[in-house]
């Protein structure tokens, strides 16, 4: 075999060639975008050294983050649907750049409250608009590898944006707010001098079909999907809630080795997502979501036994494999079910879901540690997952009026 075809045999993104290429347009803004993610993970270390705020009020603040972005996700996402999907991508990031270049001048505790509010509705308001571009950019057959190119650049994107504030936190606190602001301009200006603008074909049926779309709190194939969906991630929220504690403080880890899960985790997702999602693209949505939530349960409660550093890391590439298929997956699942016209409030509600079990999972989880054990919360996680899991393996199919009725839209200049 040459070296070529070695290569293009083991290539983990071969087969992406066909995707649109207004899709690697938006891989681009979201990589660059995510690339100088910093200001909110290094929040409450930026408001009690340069601000002054106790422990409790800067973790307040960061709830506060949380709140605002819970309530306004669903508001947000119709928002997009009104005034264009990409409209609202360039908006977002245009003023979360300019909230975030802001933000250091807020010096009271209302200021910094009411920055905080602004910025998280002004950054949230990406991901709806963002994942409904991808909806509108990819025909049904290329929509899971659509997302999961996606979170590449989330996770390429993730894994220099921190690190790179960790050594600009040492210089200037200040400074990680304005690189993250001028990232979020840069991908910006990748959106506009690409001219990059999705026009969507409908047919007659389907622009009939949009006309009677329902809201998505009334669909009750969202909702049912929903519901199975903030446990699941409850589960795998874990990941920043009791498992660092369960690995450092209780089975004596130093906290270096937890960073070298990230480094599993995010190694596998960059070297495996795409083609695993590529090979799967056919799977019914049922099997996707059953067989990704399987494997985030088995990989969480498999902890419970686990006591070497061997094991553990076993533990998270199973339940890693199980993100790598589960969370492209529920995207799909959410764009096939909204209706043309709702795709970005549906999304909204997605990202509420989410919102919901980062709210509740992490805290969840450390409360069932400290009281019950680890034996009790990993039993416990496996326990819940497999449920939701089960549940996913009876998600309503798309009905025939919601399902894509037009053909792949495409990209003009």
């Amino acid at each position: 075999m040459s070296p070529s075809s070695f290569l293009e045999r083991w290539n983990p993104w071969r087969g992406l060639s066909a995707l649109p290429p207004a899709i690697w347009i938006h891989f681009t803004a979201s990589l660059v975008n995510r690339m100088g993610t910093m200001a909110v993970p290094f929040l409450v270390l930026f408001l009690t050294r340069e601000r002054g705020f106790s422990a409790e009020h800067a973790g307040l603040m960061l709830g506060l983050y949380g709140v605002a972005s819970f309530i306004c996700s669903p508001l947000l996402g119709r928002l997009a649907d009104s005034a264009g999907h990409v409209r609202m991508m360039k908006l977002s990031l245009l003023t979360s750049g300019l909230a975030l270049l802001a933000y250091p001048l807020a010096q009271t505790p209302g200021a910094v409250a009411a920055a905080t509010i602004l910025l998280a509705i002004t950054a949230e308001a990406f991901r709806p608009a963002s994942l409904s571009v991808l909806t509108d950019l990819a025909p049904p057959e290329q929509r899971k590898a659509a997302f999961a190119v996606n979170r590449l650049a989330v996770n390429l994107g993730m894994s220099i944006g921190p690190a790179v504030g960790g050594y600009l936190a040492e210089v200037s606190f200040p400074s990680i707010f304005r690189v993250d602001g001028a990232t979020s301009l840069a991908a910006m200006a990748v959106l506009v001098l690409t001219g990059f603008r999705v026009v969507e074909h409908r047919s007659a049926a389907g622009a009939g079909a949009a006309t009677r779309s329902r809201p998505g709190w009334k669909n009750p194939n969202l909702l049912f999907f929903l519901a199975a969906c903030v446990p699941a991630a409850a589960v795998f929220f874990q990941h920043e809630g009791a498992m660092p504690l369960d690995l450092v403080r209780d089975l004596g880890f130093a906290p270096s080795f937890f960073g070298w899960m990230f480094t599993i985790n995010t190694g596998m997702i960059v070297l495996l997502e795409v083609r695993l999602n590529l090979a799967t693209s056919h799977w019914p949505h049922r099997r996707s979501l059953f067989t990704g939530g399987m494997f985030l349960a088995a990989g969480f409660g498999a902890l419970a036994f686990s006591r070497s550093g061997w094991a553990v890391a076993l533990t998270v590439a199973i339940w890693t494999v199980g993100e790598m298929i589960l969370l492209p997956a529920m995207s799909n699942y959410v764009a096939e079910v909204a209706p043309a016209d709702r795709r970005g409030e549906y999304m909204g509600l997605y990202s509420m879901a989410w919102g919901v079990a980062f709210g509740v999972g992490p805290w969840l989880g450390t409360l069932v540690l400290e009281r019950y054990g680890r034996v009790v919360l990993w039993s416990g996680a496996f326990l819940v997952a497999a449920v939701a899991a089960m549940a996913f393996s009876r998600v309503p199919s798309p009905a025939p009026a919601e399902a894509p009725a037009s053909p792949a839209p495409i990209m003009e200049a």
